[in-house]
């Protein structure tokens, strides 16, 4: 037995006999017992077990590691990291969506805190023919549809990301539907599929997944018939294909077991208590002519609704090669969703979040002028998603090609997400991301709802400005050589130099295609 043993064996007789001095200086021994026995069986609990090194080497003390460990994210956010470091997004940003949400005062005094000379620093120009925001539509909107689409929607440039029922509990879904609702935009199911909680009159995405939940036969294959049945429910404006996401392209989507209760593996259409794990690719199609006719089809099961696919961009010849397939068969997406490699979820491998897909700047900015480029840009709209939470967020994206906007976790923050991270876990503390029905609760459904119309409302009260400021009319004119980066303490870019244009159909000339491929890919 070696010395630190001996020690903490000594320490367990010395506490006993603490213990029996006490009982002879006429302290009641049953109670002294009580509050020692449970120390004495921990430590000796410690001692013998062979999982966890500081617990057998610290009995009794080697816990408080465990527990500062555990408190970590909150000491960080609380008492260490300052207003402009916090990951993913810093409480300024926090702050402003918390503020936003309750339509309280958004502004900040005594100038900036962000380091305008650091590289990296971005801002946009402003015009000294700035204008009166009266000039501009409030709600600014895009209609969705190409030629094909018989019912085009006419969406929001603002609207909610891919967040599926499972992932966020009945209470958050519910509570972003009805905000949707309130101000009119459009509210994306996430692949988990349509609920009960988004049928409470907010507009809805429908995205359909490589799992095909809500839309998949016994064996888990897209069934055409069930498809129909729900894509022509009148609150469904939209429907997008999932083919990746950019918090982990390549890898299917993860509900966690203790997520997946009775009723979410119900509505799914697979077992409860365990892990769902999506298919990393589609079933229905395994070429971009496939992709292209199962787009037509969904179109016409839909009765002409838009139709649209969600990609966080990896290899760049396999967009070209979509892009081909389009022209080739004469079939369009009505949109295109480009998710950045910034992209959030509830659970993906470390490896996956953090290393894969393009950032989505970079991909905003090969999508749109690849679509330019084969001249298909005039027929399919690009959506954007990717840590966008402000208006200057919103009118960056616009700037390298957007035409309409996702926001999957400034809507958490507004719905009083605090940035626990915790979504894996089940252990979400303000009831955003879990099924636990007592955390649940803390979640007000009509409070939150009214939070997220007002966040989406002030947001875009907000960006409307910027664009007023910039002495612009429509969303549409806010164009790269607006928005500058610091490159170097004394250098800047404008977006245009550092996302050059592309010519429109320059690359329908093979001679341009050649040199473009091997520049990009």
């Amino acid at each position: 037995m070696n010395a630190r043993r001996i020690f903490y064996g000594i320490s367990v007789v010395f506490l006993s006999l603490i213990g029996f001095s006490a009982y002879f200086i006429s302290l009641n021994f049953l109670w002294v017992l009580i509050l020692l026995m449970p120390l004495m069986i921990l430590g000796v609990s410690d001692i013998t077990q062979n999982k966890q090194s500081i617990k057998k080497n610290y009995p009794l003390i080697g816990h408080f590691r465990y527990i500062l460990e555990k408190i970590r994210p909150e000491i960080m956010q609380y008492f260490v990291e300052t207003d402009t470091e916090g990951r993913p997004f810093n409480r300024l940003l926090r702050s402003m969506v918390y503020r936003r949400a309750k339509k309280v005062n958004d502004t900040v005094p005594f100038g900036t805190q962000m380091d305008v000379y650091r590289v990296g620093y971005e801002w946009m120009d402003h015009s000294i023919y700035s204008h009166h925001t009266k000039y501009i539509q409030q709600h600014p909107r895009v209609l969705v549809g190409g030629s094909d689409c018989k019912q085009p929607y006419l969406s929001s440039i603002l609207n909610i990301a891919a967040m599926s029922y499972g992932s966020l509990s009945k209470n958050a879904v519910s509570a972003m539907n009805l905000g949707a609702m309130k101000n009119q935009f459009a509210h994306n199911t996430g692949e988990g599929g349509i609920t009960p909680f988004h049928d409470l009159g907010g507009d809805v995405i429908w995205q359909i997944g490589t799992g095909y939940f809500g839309c998949r036969d016994e064996e888990g294959a897209f069934s055409p018939e069930k498809f129909e049945k729900k894509a022509k429910k009148k609150n469904i404006k939209m429907i997008e294909i999932k083919i990746s996401q950019g918090a982990k392209p390549g890898h299917g989507g993860i509900l966690p077991a203790i997520k997946n209760t009775l009723e979410i593996a119900e509505i799914r259409g697979v077992k409860p208590g365990i892990a769902i794990h999506s298919p990393p690719h589609h079933s229905t199609f395994s070429t971009p002519i496939e992709l292209c006719h199962w787009i037509k089809e969904l179109r016409y099961l839909s009765g002409g609704k838009p139709i649209g696919f969600k990609l966080c961009v990896g290899r760049k010849s396999e967009f070209v090669d979509l892009c081909l397939a389009m022209i080739e068969t004469d079939i369009r997406p009505d949109f295109i969703s480009v998710d950045g490699g910034e992209g959030g979820t509830g659970a993906a491998p470390m490896e996956f979040s953090n290393s894969l897909g393009m950032p989505l700047r970079d991909a905003l900015a090969f999508v749109s002028n690849t679509l330019v480029g084969f001249d298909l840009k005039k027929d399919i709209k690009i959506a954007a998603s990717g840590k966008i939470i402000t208006g200057f967020h919103i009118a960056r994206a616009i700037a390298l090609g957007a035409d309409l906007i996702y926001s999957g976790r400034a809507m958490m923050l507004a719905i009083g997400c605090i940035q626990a991270l915790q979504c894996n876990n089940n252990t979400c503390p303000v009831g955003v991301a879990t099924q636990n029905k007592s955390l649940m609760k803390g979640l007000v459904i009509d409070n939150k709802a009214e939070r997220v119309s007002n966040y989406h409302h002030e947001t875009l009260k907000a960006f409307v400005e910027l664009t007023a400021a910039a002495g612009l009319y429509e969303p549409s004119e806010i164009k790269r050589e607006h928005i500058n980066r610091r490159v170097s303490m004394n250098r800047a870019m404008k977006y245009s130099e550092i996302f050059p244009y592309i010519g429109k159909g320059s690359l329908l000339e093979p001679r341009f295609l050649d040199r473009y491929l091997r520049e990009n890919i």
